[in-house]
């Protein structure tokens, strides 16, 4: 059955997949949920493609916010009903002195991980280009938040606020189509950075690209539905939608790039 389920996704995607059967098996077995650490959207649809039909689970996700990036997912026995408070997450506003300059999506992330946790308990990090927000797994937050009194230069503290706190984050995300010999990561990269291929190969082998926020040097890696590709020093790329192919044999994709 595994080795069917397999086929269908990449071999660096195995483990991710034999985790979401365990939790699968777990429900069923316990006949109640189980929720997830933060998903990154390409887990979301893993998780969506492999329950498939089933009629004695089901599943439901939540990030915080609409349209968050990375989710947490409840999955449930059909006769459960999630509340919101089930996907286990604190929402936190950074506070800092803003007349002194300000912080970066980055520089934040980095910080966070810093304190040694795994990068499936931080949710969304969003701002209004002024205030920034951090979605955290509640039973990990009181130990990052703790360990974090200083982000690059500033000193700041974390607040813990409410959903009708939320600020409404501004979305630099651009949509656009793209067509491309082969879904090869230097070849997305080239096409979209408007770079050569021989360029796009060097920033991968130099360890300044990731894939749904794991780290690749294979300049031959493949990127799929939903995969997220982030390129140190010039931004990121997620891949919508394969939309065809050209007479020539190209890949027509749908995407949104966010350019730094």
């Amino acid at each position: 059955m595994l080795a069917n389920v397999y086929q269908h996704f990449r071999k660096d995607e195995h483990p991710f997949i034999d985790n979401v059967i365990s939790w699968f098996e777990q429900v069923e077995n316990q006949y109640a949920p189980y929720v997830t650490d933060f998903l990154n959207p390409r887990e979301a649809f893993i998780l969506s493609s492999l329950i498939g039909k089933k009629n004695d689970i089901k599943f439901s996700l939540f990030g915080g916010f609409e349209n968050s990036e990375r989710q947490c997912a409840v999955i449930y026995p059909s006769y459960y009903e999630p509340q919101q408070e089930d996907y286990d997450i604190a929402i936190y506003e950074i506070k800092y002195p803003t007349k002194f300059g300000s912080l970066s999506h980055g520089k934040i992330l980095g910080t966070l991980m810093s304190t040694g946790i795994k990068r499936e308990f931080i949710g969304d990090i969003i701002t209004d280009r002024s205030r920034w927000q951090v979605f955290i797994k509640d039973t990990m937050a009181n130990y990052i938040v703790n360990q974090v009194d200083k982000i690059g230069s500033f000193g700041v503290r974390f607040e813990k606020i409410t959903y009708t706190d939320l600020i409404v984050p501004t979305n630099e995300w651009i949509e656009e189509g793209l067509t491309v010999s082969s879904l090869r990561i230097d070849n997305i990269i080239s096409t979209v950075y408007n770079i050569s291929r021989q360029r796009a190969k060097q920033i991968v082998e130099s360890k300044r690209v990731k894939v749904n926020w794991v780290e690749t040097e294979r300049v031959d890696y493949v990127v799929d539905y939903l995969d997220i590709i982030s390129v140190r020093k010039l931004g990121r790329i997620q891949i919508l939608e394969e939309q065809g192919k050209t007479k020539k044999d190209k890949v027509r994709l749908g995407i949104r790039v966010l350019r730094k």
